[in-house]
C-alpha cells in the first residue's frame, strides 16, 4: 500500500478515535512528556534563554527523533496506520475541547455561576473569579477558536505533511508553550524558546484553520473580512486569525480585557463587528468547530492522497 494512503487512513482513524473517545484517560502519552518536561525543568532551569532553546532542543528533539525511529520500525502498512492513527488520537483535543465548552454551557443554564467559573479554568489561563455569564461565554468561544487550530487543525496539517514525526513535534512544542511560554517573572527569559518555536509550528496551521472556518461560518464575507482587519492586532500571530474569523463567521465581537491571576490585566483589540456574546453562543461555536475539523481530516486525508498518486506517477 502507498504510503501516503496509510498516512492518510491513519490521520481518518486517528479523527474518528478523537471523536468517540476523547483524549485516553489513562496513560496518557502527552502527559507523560509533560511530565519528562517539569522534571526536566527542575534540574535545567536559570533565567537564560540559552538554557530555554536548550530545554527545547532536548525536549522536541527527543520526542521527534523516536517518532522518526518509531515511524521507520512499523514497516508493515497495518502497523504504520495503526501507529499513525494512535499518535492522531493522543495528540488530538476536539472532543475533550467540546465536552469542557458543552460543561460550562449547562452550569450556566443551570445558573450554576461559580460552578462555570471553576470549570472554565479548565480551558483558559485567565483570572475567572468575577467572570459574569456573557464575560465566560466570550472566554469559551475564544478558547474554543484558538484550540481548533492548535489542537486539531495544526496536528492535521504537520501529519499530512510529515507523518508521526510532525504530529509528535507539534504536540510537543505546543505542550511546552503551554508550560513555560509564559510572559511572566520567571518564565519571560527560558520560556522564550518555547513560545516562538510553537509560534512558528504553528504559523501554516492557523491560516489553514482561518480559510477552513471562512469556508464553514454562516457569513463568509465577515470571517474573511475580520481576518483582514483584525487579525494582527491580537498579541499572538496565530490565535488572531482563527478568533477573527469565529467572531465573523458566528456575529460576534470577541476581545476585551482580559485579567490575569497576579492582577495582570491585558486588553484585547476587538475582532468582528456583530453583538457581544451570549450564553446561547456557546452550541453554535461547538458545531462551528465540528466542521472545521471534519474539514480539516478531509484535507489532511485528501493532501496525503494526492501526493501518493503524484509519487506513483
Amino acid at each position: 500500500m502507498n504510503p501516503m494512503t496509510v498516512r492518510a487512513a491513519g490521520l481518518l482513524l486517528g479523527h474518528l478515535a478523537d471523536r468517540v473517545f476523547g483524549d485516553p484517560r489513562r496513560f496518557h502519552p502527552v502527559a507523560g512528556f509533560g511530565r519528562t518536561a517539569a522534571l526536566l525543568e527542575r534540574h535545567w532551569y536559570a533565567d537564560s534563554r540559552a538554557r530555554g532553546v536548550g530545554y527545547v532542543l532536548v525536549l522536541v528533539g527527543g520526542a521527534t527523533l523516536a517518532a522518526v525511529g518509531a515511524q521507520r520500525r512499523a514497516r508493515h502498512p497495518v502497523a504504520r496506520t495503526l501507529l499513525t492513527a494512535g499518535v492522531t488520537w493522543a495528540v488530538l483535543g476536539g472532543r475533550s475541547l467540546e465536552r469542557e465548552a458543552t460543561t460550562v454551557h449547562r452550569l450556566l443554564d443551570s445558573g450554576d455561576i461559580d460552578g462555570a467559573r471553576q470549570r472554565l479554568r479548565h480551558l483558559v489561563g485567565r483570572d475567572t473569579t468575577t467572570l459574569t455569564p456573557p464575560e465566560i461565554a466570550r472566554a469559551v468561544i475564544e478558547s474554543v477558536a484558538e484550540n481548533t487550530s492548535d489542537a486539531v487543525v495544526t496536528p492535521y496539517f504537520w501529519g499530512a505533511v510529515a507523518g508521526v514525526p510532525g504530529l509528535v513535534a507539534h504536540r510537543a512544542a505546543n505542550t511546552l508553550d503551554a508550560m513555560v511560554g509564559h510572559h511572566n517573572q520567571r518564565y519571560e527569559n527560558f520560556g522564550w524558546a518555547a513560545a516562538r518555536f510553537d509560534d512558528l509550528l504553528s504559523l501554516p496551521g492557523a491560516r489553514v484553520s482561518g480559510a477552513l472556518t471562512v469556508a464553514a461560518g454562516h457569513d463568509r464575507r465577515a470571517a474573511l473580512a475580520a481576518w483582514r482587519r483584525d487579525a494582527h492586532r491580537h498579541p499572538s500571530p496565530n490565535a488572531g486569525v482563527i478568533e477573527a474569523c469565529f467572531a465573523g463567521a458566528l456575529g460576534l465581537q470577541l476581545g476585551g480585557i482580559n485579567t490575569y491571576y497576579g492582577d495582570r490585566r491585558e486588553h484585547r483589540a476587538l475582532m468582528g463587528d456583530g453583538r457581544h456574546p451570549a450564553v446561547a453562543d456557546i452550541p453554535e461555536t461547538g458545531r462551528l468547530a465540528r466542521t472545521v475539523a471534519r474539514s480539516a481530516v478531509l484535507t489532511a486525508a485528501a493532501v496525503c492522497l494526492a501526493r501518493g498518486r503524484r509519487a506513483a506517477g
